[in-house]
């Protein structure tokens, strides 16, 4: 592991096209490993693969059934754990500066991120909502909160 390593979390995404999307998306973010975790679907699957383009044969990805065990092994190593969720306690995107390695949870299409995972959260990240809906999809939150990441290194 490098001081500048970028890893995602995907715990309990339902739909399978958006699992593709956010493989699509880490394999343009130069993701270092993608961490299916939860019921989140792996490849291989033809919905991921729709979406995807291949990104699921050169994004490198692991599955953790236990998404605890994963962030206390990957805090033992020094990583930093952040959640894209927004509540009272999450801070604007924008204002957030990572301390590399770096790894962003992105949680459930409709309730987000679980309590179990914020609680394990070094930081709680989230994007401004102008209109009237309370959040993005997915992976267009995780694209934008990931760009913002990457800047930083």
């Amino acid at each position: 592991m490098n001081n500048k390593e970028f890893y995602l979390i995907a715990h309990n995404i339902r739909s399978l096209y958006n699992v593709g999307t956010i493989f699509r998306t880490a394999d343009a973010l130069g993701v270092d490993r993608l961490f299916l975790t939860g019921y989140t679907g792996c490849p291989p699957r033809k919905e991921i693969s729709k979406v995807a383009l291949g990104a699921e044969d050169s994004v490198p990805w692991k599955h953790y059934k236990n998404t605890t065990h994963l962030i206390k092994k990957l805090k033992a190593e020094g990583v930093q754990i952040i959640a894209l969720e927004k509540n009272n306690k999450s801070i604007n995107y924008l204002d957030f500066k990572p301390k590399f390695p770096v790894a962003l949870i992105l949680g459930h299409e409709i309730e987000g991120v679980s309590s179990q995972l914020l609680k394990q959260a070094d930081k709680t990240i989230s994007l401004p909502m102008n209109g009237i809906k309370e959040s993005l999809n997915v992976g267009v939150a995780m694209a934008v909160a990931g760009y913002h990441v990457i800047s930083q290194k």
